[in-house]
């Protein structure tokens, strides 16, 4: 018989933790629900490893209330960073999005004071950008896919390759999607090898082809699958799913114009990775086409709200205007300017550092160019200690994220410089680096 004390009962009552600061600055009912979390989870482990501290709980709370949408520095390299919101905005998007945060004419014509169609200034943007005879927005790529699979194909056949049934990030399958559409997947083909005459044999009793560009991976050696072009020389509507939205020539990226003209029925994409808008899911194809997929069920389920509109509205004019966003500004930042900036981190770090500017490999990210070599700079450091560095950059203000790759931390300039933001992080890594020093 075991009678030691449960080290259960020594955890502190909620009340302990809670304190009127904690309460003032997070509001008492989000304070206490995060406390009984914690209280909970210390509960579970209690009888491996004790009871922990007030103080230790406490710092717990404090832990788990500090979680936001806060502003971050992305000195990872990665452009499209889907942990941190994918593109970030250009200053005409951002202008537009605050001003729509109070009544926006979102579905009313201004000139009749009327009821009207929603957004039509944004689809008639992304028509004039495209050449697309009409043009439908909604809230992400995956929800874009879903619509047309599901105005075209609901209670039908779609026909696609093997090698094209791709997962996209968050763990979201090419099958899963169809089968939430109400359409039935049929597989044609290999994972290698499609050819045009494995899609003829099953477009006859098709309600749909569906083209899906391989974003997150690149496919080579023997392999070959049908173009575009081919697939829509066959009867059934072709959907193309073109992934990144580029809008401009980068390698052999698929564009929205190309896959149009190419003779797709109805081209998807999304808005927030090479476009360089905010997350939001776009459809193109002819008038008839696109009006079918607005009437559909799921049109209401999946339509982007005022903010999102009005920030894609500034992105395409800054895109009708010739004016670069950050994302093409980071892509095409020359070698020279990200050196110079890594040289300025280099000299703010105190006496006795151990770092030095170095050749990285960069990414475009957000399933967009994959396996392209992206070289850029960054400032390499070994000393301070490049965890506890990591840790004390991210707890900063303003945050900064790096990445620690075989014993030294990583701060691409691809990522910072291009944005305006060398010189504020230049200052938080003086201030990280002093830290680290009064807590040595």
């Amino acid at each position: 018989m075991n009678d030691s004390p449960d080290p259960r009962r020594a955890l502190p009552a909620i009340d302990q933790l809670v304190t009127d600061a904690l309460e003032a600055r997070y509001g008492a009912a989000r304070v206490r629900a995060e406390a009984r979390r914690v209280v909970a989870q210390a509960r579970d482990v209690a009888l491996e490893q004790g009871a922990p501290s007030v103080e230790a709980l406490r710092e717990r709370l404090a832990g788990a209330l500090d979680v936001s949408v806060a502003p971050m520095i992305n000195a990872t390299g990665v452009v499209l960073h889907t942990n941190l919101g994918r593109a970030p905005w250009s200053e005409r998007a951002r202008r537009a999005a605050n001003a729509a945060m109070g009544y926006a004419a979102v579905e009313l014509d201004a000139r009749t004071g009327k009821r009207g169609r929603r957004a039509p200034g944004v689809e008639r943007r992304l028509e004039a950008l495209t050449g697309a005879e009409a043009a439908l927005v909604v809230n992400n790529g995956a929800a874009a896919l879903l619509l047309a699979l599901s105005a075209l194909a609901r209670g039908g056949e779609v026909v696609v390759s093997r090698g094209q049934l791709v997962e996209i990030g968050g763990g979201f399958r090419i099958p899963e999607i169809m089968a939430l559409s109400g359409a039935t997947l049929r597989e044609v083909g290999t994972t290698n090898r499609t050819h045009l005459r494995d899609f003829e044999a099953a477009a006859r009793d098709a309600a749909a082809l569906l083209w899906v560009h391989a974003s997150n991976f690149r496919q080579v050696g023997f392999t070959t699958h049908p173009s575009i072009a081919a697939l829509s020389q066959l009867a059934p509507p072709l959907v193309a799913d073109v992934g990144s939205g580029a809008l401009f020539e980068l390698d052999d990226e698929p564009t929205v114009g190309e896959a149009l003209a190419a003779g797709a029925d109805v081209v998807c994409c999304s808005g927030d990775k090479l476009l360089g808008g905010p997350q939001a899911g776009l459809l193109f194809g002819s008038r008839d086409t696109i009006e079918r997929l607005r009437r559909d069920p799921f049109m209401r389920a999946v339509r982007a709200d005022k903010v999102t509109l009005a920030a894609l509205e500034g992105t395409l004019d800054d895109l009708l205007l010739g004016e670069a966003t950050p994302v093409r500004r980071m892509i095409e930042a020359p070698l020279a300017a990200l050196d110079a900036a890594c040289r300025a981190w280099l000299a703010a770090l105190p006496e006795g550092a151990d770092a030095e500017v170095v050749e990285v490999d960069g990414a475009i990210g957000g399933g967009s160019v994959p396996g392209r070599r992206w070289e850029s700079r960054a400032l390499a450091v070994r000393s301070p200690e490049p965890r506890r560095l990591f840790d004390a950059l991210l707890a900063g203000e303003p945050r900064v994220l790096a990445r620690v790759h075989r014993g030294r931390l990583l701060l691409d300039a691809r990522t910072v410089a291009p944005l305006g933001q060398s010189d504020a992080l230049e200052a938080a890594l003086r201030r990280a680096c002093a830290e680290l020093d009064g807590s040595a």
